[in-house]
């Protein structure tokens, strides 16, 4: 249980045997090997975004798989960890679409807190195996979340970077919502369409424009 307005919607699929095995795989692997986030981050984005607050959904792939980066929300690292390179290019085409200068840390808990649920297709890994968790269940579970965020009323935008990302836009049919879709920043990819995208000025036009308080996109430092 999430603790929020989440559970209202997710009851069900908390009952359903896919989770029920997904929950009894997770506890073993926990047990057994080191994985992240911690175990008490996993649902972190759930816990800092309620559904009632979701205004943006940034999708991410699994949580970082190095040591103690990973804190339960989709390209955010822990406070005092080294920011890994996609992070680092979003910050840099943060600073170019509204001007913002990037912070000294990579913690994304201010715009979680606004409404920018940072969700992972999975939300667990073993440490340094990316997709070690891939295909165990999360990814139903996830896709029901972003079905549920479909039925809204009020418009959500919806960011997908990279292919992983937009491969869920199938599930995004409600006409009320925006699709924002690029490359992914990561430094494979990023030049071949993530930069000068201009997704976070993007984001607040659309949110201004159905009178929804935009973001501020601007992370403290610490």
């Amino acid at each position: 249980m999430i603790g929020n307005s989440w559970d209202d919607y997710l009851r069900e699929e908390y009952n359903k045997e896919y989770f029920i095995k997904l929950k009894h795989f997770i506890s073993n692997e926990y047990k057994s090997k080191i994985v992240y986030p911690k175990m008490s981050e996993i649902f972190n984005a759930f816990e800092k975004t309620p559904f009632d607050n979701v205004k943006v959904v940034i999708l991410g792939q699994d949580p970082y798989h190095g040591e103690n980066e990973a804190e339960g929300l989709s390209f955010s690292v822990k406070e005092g960890v080294p920011k890994p390179p996609s992070l680092i290019n979003i910050f840099t085409e943060l600073e170019d679409d509204l001007g913002i200068k990037p912070p000294n840390h990579g913690s994304l808990v201010s715009w979680a807190k606004q409404g920018v649920l940072l969700l992972n297709s999975t939300l667990t890994v073993i440490k340094d195996t990316p997709k070690s968790h891939s295909n165990k269940g999360w990814e139903i579970f996830t896709d029901k979340v972003i079905s549920i965020i479909n039925k809204k009323e009020t418009p959500v935008v919806f960011i997908l970077w990279g292919s992983d990302a937009r491969s869920k836009k199938k599930l995004i049919t409600n006409k009320k919502h925006l699709i924002i879709e690029s490359a992914h920043p990561s430094p494979l990819s990023a030049y071949r369409g993530f930069f000068g995208s201009k997704p976070f000025s993007k984001t607040n036009n659309f949110l201004i424009s159905n009178n929804i308080e935009p973001i501020d996109w601007k992370i403290k430092d610490i």
